[in-house]
């Protein structure tokens, strides 16, 4: 499956072009990973192998795209400094945080996630679970149960779907809102892009 298919089924769509830079400059094999109870995602490579980066499927958009640059800094560091350094050295720190910096706008992140990893990206831990300020805003997105809800971002435009018992059509995204239209009426209206939705199908062609 190519990588820009299997990035948008986990990522913030306004993300996916930079994820899919990541990958063709550190030159890794990603692999969707079942959920695992003792970490979100690895980094490994073995002699004479391409690097791999594994990722819980379980997770949040956000909370995977956390997860997902987390493991890149540690294919960067590999790439520059082989096994010469700790893995969560100064050197994964400074790379992390430096690939963290072009999500770290609000036309991609909601403020409750935004403000926190700001912070966090000044000092990354091994763990975003040892920070508790971004891991309590990161859970606040996880969409267990039967509504499977996601923040409006994430669709692609085209998409059909529920918001406050209305159906929409997703349209463009301008800064922090989405121009969307009401199927039954055909009106206009501007949604905050990280509004929790319903969706329901994806017009084609």
């Amino acid at each position: 499956m190519e990588i820009q298919v299997v990035l948008a089924r986990y990522l913030p769509a306004t993300t996916l072009a930079y994820c899919e830079q990541l990958w063709q400059q550190y030159d890794f094999d990603l692999r969707i990973s079942r959920p695992r109870r003792t970490r979100l995602g690895d980094f490994t490579v073995k002699p004479g192998s391409r690097p791999r980066v594994t990722v819980n499927a379980n997770l949040n958009p956000y909370n995977f795209l956390v997860t997902y640059i987390h493991e890149v800094a540690h294919c960067a560091v590999f790439r520059r400094y082989r096994r010469k350094v700790a893995p969560h050295g100064p050197e994964w720190k400074n790379l992390f945080s430096d690939l963290l910096q072009p999500v770290l706008t609000e036309a991609i992140l909601p403020a409750d996630i935004l403000l926190p990893l700001q912070r966090y990206a000044r000092n990354p831990k091994a763990s975003t679970g040892s920070d508790a300020a971004l891991l309590l805003a990161l859970k606040q997105y996880d969409t267990t149960g039967e509504h499977n809800k996601m923040p409006l971002l994430h669709l692609s435009e085209g998409s059909i779907f529920v918001f406050q018992k209305r159906e929409f059509i997703r349209g463009t995204l301008r800064r922090t809102r989405v121009l969307c239209t009401e199927k039954a009426s055909q009106r206009r209206y501007t949604i905050p892009a990280h509004a929790l939705v319903e969706q329901s199908e994806v017009l084609t062609d």
